[in-house]
């Protein structure tokens, strides 16, 4: 569980650590605020293409194998972002980096619900995704701290060694896993006929891209609305990643008790948050603590949501798991767009918590809607 933690934690820190450097990487590449803002979209989009294809094309290679290449292709694609001469090859790199990202957790959320006692799935689920939530309290604000004063470069080194590590430690303690049942490429691909799959991955990117249009661009919101110092800044990013450890492990016991009932809890909270983001960021300590509310509701859907993708997955789940992160990833996408058009249309940097709750209880109709789905077909 370590192991498979300690891959989260490295996705989680290069995932997250753009977001909080976007204006250090528009002044070093010499481009705009929101044109750096497409290297986040760059790397989610590699999340959503790598995905699917990784995961069904690898159907048939034993799950220790496929971890341990997915974190030393993750790891390269890291290293070339280091050295990204231009914005063009940064943008290529970054979208590399991302194309392992939602296999590797579909496949790492597999063995650990393959190796969880009875009724706790959830919960095992959750302990592989606290690498990623861990990430936003350590390594992503230890990581802006470097980039910010050795140069956002830098960041993306310390990520390529957090991968190094990784891949050692997976190698290690990993086992080998011969339980765990192999398929093909046609089974897996049958998720994609499930229509309770898709109404799962349409809530989950609906309902996340309210919180990454907020926090897409959490620097300048904090430094020109809330007027905090931007050294600051990383204190920020720490106490939301706080709130991704304390939402993770809530999301988790909600889903092994009541699975939607709890996703839809998750969803009206996130929605209620942002609304009353856009008032509170006005003054530093209420700001701080929404930033940690808004990790916190964010962060308790994904258990949810991926145990909830597992159910109606049938015997097709490595797809419709690694799915679950192209869908978050194009929540990322599609924030980080929409909050930079609201706000080069003038509306300010408080507008994209505005959209966000919109978002976000248009997620919670996505859930009822498919709640009543269920419901009749089980009545037929």
């Amino acid at each position: 569980m370590l192991a498979l933690s300690l891959g989260g934690f490295g996705i989680g820190t290069t995932e997250f650590v753009a977001m909080g450097l976007l204006p250090d990487i528009a002044s070093g590449l010499d481009i705009s605020e929101p044109t750096a803002g497409h290297v986040i979209s760059a790397y989610a989009l590699g999340v959503v293409v790598g995905a699917p294809l990784i995961a069904a094309l690898t159907a048939r290679v034993p799950r220790r194998t496929l971890l341990i290449a997915l974190m030393v292709a993750f790891t390269v694609a890291n290293a070339a972002s280091v050295f990204a001469p231009d914005y063009a090859t940064l943008m290529a790199a970054r979208f590399l980096a991302g194309l392992p990202h939602g296999a590797y957790f579909g496949v790492a959320a597999l063995v650990a619900a393959h190796l969880a006692e009875p009724g706790r799935r959830a919960k095992a689920v959750a302990t592989v995704m606290l690498g990623l939530s861990v990430a936003n309290v350590i390594g992503v604000p230890v990581a802006t701290w470097i980039g910010q004063h050795l140069g956002w470069r830098a960041a993306f080194a310390v990520v390529a060694v957090i991968g190094v590590v990784t891949v050692a430690s997976l190698a290690a303690w990993i086992p080998r896993l011969d339980a765990m049942p192999i398929t093909n490429p046609i089974t897996e691909l049958g998720a994609l006929g499930r229509v309770q799959v898709w109404m799962t991955l349409i809530m989950g990117t609906v309902g996340f891209g309210g919180m990454f249009a907020v926090y897409s661009y959490i620097t300048t919101t904090l430094t020109d609305v809330t007027v905090l110092a931007r050294s600051l800044v990383p204190l920020a990013l720490m106490l939301y990643g706080l709130g991704m450890v304390a939402g993770n492990l809530l999301g988790g016991y909600l889903a092994d008790r009541a699975l939607t009932k709890g996703l839809a809890a998750c969803m009206a909270a996130l929605a209620v948050i942002l609304a009353v983001f856009v008032v509170a960021v006005r003054n530093p300590v209420t700001a701080m603590l929404f930033v940690f509310l808004v990790g916190l509701a964010g962060a308790a859907m994904v258990p949810a949501l991926q145990t909830r993708l597992m159910d109606v997955a049938a015997d097709a789940q490595t797809l419709a798991a690694a799915l679950n992160h192209a869908a978050l990833n194009i929540a990322n996408a599609f924030g980080a767009w929409i909050g930079g058009v609201v706000i080069a249309a003038g509306h300010g940097y408080t507008a994209p918590a505005a959209v966000g709750s919109m978002l976000a209880v248009a997620g919670l109709v996505v859930l009822g809607v498919a709640v009543l789905m269920e419901r009749r077909a089980a009545g037929r």
